[in-house]
């Protein structure tokens, strides 16, 4: 009796046209997670890398920095893309920009500078 009942009501599921979903209704979860994944975590870090390129950008001889494979170090020049790094008496490297991870301070700026 019950299997009857489900039968017939299956059958006549059936025959009705399916119905054609929303485009808008199931695309907007999608554009809500992004737009929630742009909030939380796309935008704090462009805010973020931006800050730290102007920091970079503003270095000069003297500035006492630590590079992102945690070299000490004390800038000796600075080029349009490379850093010259003095790391010890008589050691200078050079290394990118991006590279940069802390600036520390400066040892050897006047205060009018």
């Amino acid at each position: 009796m019950i299997f009857g009942a489900v039968a017939s009501l299956a059958g006549q599921a059936g025959a009705a046209p399916a119905a054609r979903p929303n485009m808008l209704g199931a695309l907007l979860p999608f554009v809500l997670v992004f737009v929630i994944f742009y909030l939380l975590i796309i935008m704090p870090q462009r805010k973020k890398q931006k800050k730290h390129m102007e920091l970079v950008e503003g270095l000069r001889s003297g500035d006492r920095i630590i590079t992102t494979a945690g070299i000490f170090g004390t800038v000796m020049g600075v080029s349009k893309d490379l850093i010259e790094l003095k790391i010890a008496s008589n050691t200078n490297i050079k290394i990118t920009k991006s590279a940069v991870s802390v600036i520390r301070g400066a040892t050897d700026r006047l205060e009018g500078e």
